[in-house]
């Protein structure tokens, strides 16, 4: 049986693969938060990016606009719904998702590589 947070999650995701930012931005709580953890080895926001039209700028530059070769997919985050970005089967991004009213209102963002060792795909 699917929750609500599958069904934004699903739908974040489907708006992230469509580059459709005005979708991703519809997603979001007007004071959704985002943080990233990139363990200072890639390029990422520091500290935490407030309000829906800053952290829709951060997701559009993270997940949309992919390149080809690279897929955005549905995955379970700490037991919860939420998203991974892979390349060539190696993890580029983990992304967790807290939903308040079918709004995402939290989005918790891993990049750092010594992280994501768990997340490849052989």
């Amino acid at each position: 049986m699917l929750n609500r947070l599958d069904d934004v999650a699903r739908g974040f995701a489907e708006a992230c693969l469509r580059d459709d930012v005005a979708a991703v931005r519809a997603a979001l709580d007007a004071d959704a938060v985002a943080v990233c953890d990139s363990g200072g080895l890639v390029p990422a926001a520091a500290g935490v990016v407030h309000g829906a039209e800053d952290v829709t700028q951060l997701v559009a530059a993270l997940l949309c606009g992919r390149p080809p070769d690279t897929e955005l997919t549905i995955e379970s985050v700490n037991g919860r719904t939420g998203l991974a970005l892979r390349r060539a089967g190696r993890a580029l991004a983990v992304v967790g998702l807290r939903e308040v009213d079918a709004k995402v209102t939290d989005v918790w963002i891993v990049l750092n590589p010594a992280k994501l060792n768990g997340w490849h795909r052989r």
